[in-house]
Order: C-alpha cells, then sequence, then structure tokens
C-alpha cells in the first residue's frame, strides 16, 4: 500500500463514487476501481458497500479512511518542510472557496499572486463553506475561505469583510416599496436558499426559527444569480449578502434592509491550526490578506 492508494481511498469516500473520484482526481475509472479492489484483497476487507445506488463506508472502511487522511496529512507535511528547507519558491496551494466568495472577492488576489509567484500553482475547489471547513480539517485543502465564526474546531480565522444580508423581493411583492422589513414579517413567504452545504442555509433557517417560524423552502441552490433569477421569476424571496446584492440587476428585483434580527455575514480565510503550512501556503495567507484588506468592497 502506498500514498497515492490513500489519496484515491480518500477521494472515492468524499465523492461516494469511484466515476465523481476518477474525475476529480484526473484519472480513469477503471484504475480507482483496481486500485480499490486491490487495496480490499490486501488489508482482507471490504472498503465499500457497493448495494444501494450510493457507496457507503463499510465499519473498517471508515477505520481505514480515517487512518489514511492522518498518514496523507502527515506526508504533506513532510514535502512542505523539505521544500521550505531547500528554500523553493514553488509549490502548489489547494484552495476551497464557496463559489459566490470566489467571484466577488478572489480574482484579483489570484491574479496578483500569480504575477509575483509564478511558480507557485493553484488549485482552487468550489464548493459550500460547511464542506470547505470540512476539508480543511481533513487535509484535503490547505486553505479555504469560510463564514465565521466557523463550526469545526481547530481552525485558526482570519477575518477580511463582514456586511449584513439583505432581503430581495420581487417588485411586485408587498413589502418591496418597503426600506426595512423584520424577519418576522416573512412568515408566509416561499424562500429560495442556497443548499445545504452552505453555512447560510442553516444561519437563515436558524433566525426564522428563532422569531417564530419554520421556513417554507421551495427551492435550493449554489449559485446566486439562478437564486437572483427564481425571485425574478416571482417564485419566492431569498436573502442575500450585501457584495451579492450589489452584483443584482435591480430592475428584476427589489432589495430591502432587514432588521429584527439584523444577521451578519462574515468572510475569513481558514485554515488547520494543527498542520505545517507551506511556503506557498503561509505566503498565500500574508498576501490574500493584505491585498483584501486595502479593497473598497462598496
Amino acid at each position: 500500500m502506498d500514498i497515492r492508494q490513500l489519496q484515491y481511498l480518500i477521494e472515492v469516500a468524499r465523492w461516494k463514487s469511484f466515476t465523481k473520484a476518477a474525475e476529480a482526481l484526473y484519472i480513469t475509472q477503471p484504475t480507482i476501481s483496481k486500485t480499490m479492489k486491490a487495496m480490499e484483497e490486501e488489508l482482507g476487507v471490504t472498503l465499500f458497500d457497493r448495494t444501494g445506488k450510493k457507496m457507503v463506508l463499510t465499519d473498517a472502511g471508515e477505520i481505514i479512511v480515517n487512518q489514511a487522511q492522518q498518514i496523507v496529512t502527515s506526508f504533506y507535511n513532510l514535502t512542505a518542510e523539505l521544500d521550505d528547507l531547500r528554500n523553493l519558491k514553488q509549490g502548489n496551494i489547494r484552495i476551497g472557496l464557496p463559489p459566490m466568495v470566489g467571484a466577488s472577492f478572489f480574482p484579483r488576489v489570484i491574479g496578483q499572486f500569480h504575477n509575483q509567484y509564478p511558480e507557485i500553482k493553484i488549485q482552487l475547489f468550489e464548493d459550500g463553506a460547511k464542506r470547505v471547513e470540512l476539508d480543511v480539517m481533513n487535509g484535503l485543502l490547505d486553505v479555504g475561505v469560510a463564514v465565521l465564526p466557523t463550526t469545526q474546531e481547530g481552525l485558526q480565522s482570519i477575518p477580511f469583510v463582514e456586511e449584513k444580508l439583505k432581503l430581495v423581493l420581487h417588485p411586485t411583492h408587498p413589502l418591496a416599496h418597503r426600506k426595512e422589513v423584520q424577519l418576522s414579517e416573512l412568515a408566509e413567504d416561499a424562500f429560495v436558499l442556497f443548499r445545504q452545504d452552505f453555512t447560510l442555509h442553516d444561519r437563515i433557517i436558524g433566525e426564522c426559527v428563532k422569531v417564530g417560524f419554520q421556513p417554507h423552502v421551495i427551492y435550493e441552490s449554489s449559485q446566486w444569480d439562478l437564486i437572483s433569477e427564481m425571485v425574478a421569476a416571482g417564485l419566492g424571496i431569498t436573502l442575500l449578502p450585501e457584495t451579492i446584492c450589489r452584483e443584482i440587476d435591480e430592475k428584476q428585483v427589489k432589495i430591502v434592509g432587514l432588521t429584527q434580527p439584523v444577521i451578519p455575514w462574515k468572510l475569513g480565510i481558514v485554515w488547520r491550526e494543527d498542520r505545517y503550512l507551506s511556503f506557498a501556503t503561509r505566503e498565500w495567507i500574508r498576501f490574500a490578506q493584505a491585498v483584501l484588506a486595502n479593497s473598497d468592497w462598496s
């Protein structure tokens, strides 16, 4: 068994699919299948239950994946320390970005960083903030961007923006003429939200429950532009951060302030506090913090 096989195993466990894991690793599906079969024969256990539509880890598979993640993390720490020892300003950074965060905040950061460090390769992985946090903790990502406060223990963070959520309505909605709306006034509305792997999904539902109602969610998406288009089509309402609201065409929707409560949206760069950070990753964090601190989001 080698580190490559452990990496394959972690990806299969992550995606619960040979095909999706192969796509993520840029290899063929038969290669993944043969590797998993060889590991099962070598270890004398079954790693996955394949009886249903989805692949589920067996008890033995859970134990081996947990150990594999630790081994892979240790391997990355070793190679990163050796690179620093050789004073190589090269490397590879795996960065997790929620879709709406990447487009709004990071193109300029990435462009400037590449100009200064052309030999450092950046791999971007788009996923919801909750998934980004988990992948940083599991060593699948070096650094990520998440909504603060984080849900995972053991993460360090540097905040770089703090905004409020705004209410987005169809122009014919009875509340569209208002400057501010209380959250409790939306109890009878249909909501269009981000998917469950986005932190905002749970946060919005949690705030609604606090003021006395369970929101009726009719649609979920990973794309803010599709969510706003659903609102423009009159299918429901949504709550979006101020930065995103500035990108929306206000000819199709109305954007209104939200009060009682005000729901904050605070973003930060996150990384695992007990993991060795390579030169490339440390420099990315420092560089991104400097660029973002000098940016005007208004």
